[in-house]
């Protein structure tokens, strides 16, 4: 005979006395996903273009390793994106991990998938030396040189928007 659920067993048994540890984790993740390795993080937000930008400086052995920057667009397909993008300290991107979209499934989705054109177009590589339309990095389709998702021109477009402003917060 199956027992019912019990209500808030875990909250009970004092495993989520801080409420906030599975967010700290999700963090933890996301900047050990976009940096070399590091000891410690020291953060500092940012408002561009009306959004928070946060920067985090990561240092291992008091020596600088790189930068996690935070960043986000409100112009995906599916309204908001957000985004860690990890930096060398000389300006290379490390990687880009998508923390959230709400994006068409099988289109603007695929810009969280490991090794999709988008990110492909950026990582390992200064984007500094990349091709840029107003100062900016752009899709291809806009005069850029970042490849865009197959038909997901917009869910595209809002990726190298956000990069831009992880790039705008790191330099």
């Amino acid at each position: 005979r199956m027992r019912p659920p019990q209500k808030n067993a875990s909250f009970r048994s004092g495993r989520f006395k801080n409420h906030r540890r599975p967010a700290q984790a999700a963090k933890t993740a996301a900047l050990n996903g976009v940096l070399p390795a590091f000891d410690e993080t020291a953060a500092e937000t940012l408002t561009i273009d009306e959004m928070p930008i946060t920067v985090y400086t990561a240092t291992k052995g008091g020596q600088l390793a790189g930068y996690a920057v935070e960043s986000m667009t409100k112009n995906g397909f599916g309204g908001a994106i957000n985004m860690m993008v990890g930096f060398t300290p000389d300006g290379e991107v490390i990687n880009v991990n998508v923390l959230k979209q709400a994006e068409t499934p099988g289109l603007g989705t695929k810009m969280a998938d490991a090794d999709n054109v988008l990110l492909r177009s950026v990582k390992g590589q200064k984007l500094e030396e990349k091709k840029h339309v107003n100062g900016k990095l752009a899709v291809a389709k806009d005069g850029g040189d970042v490849d865009a998702l197959t038909a997901a021109t917009i869910s595209s477009r809002a990726y190298v928007d956000a990069i831009n402003r992880a790039w705008m917060a790191y330099k």
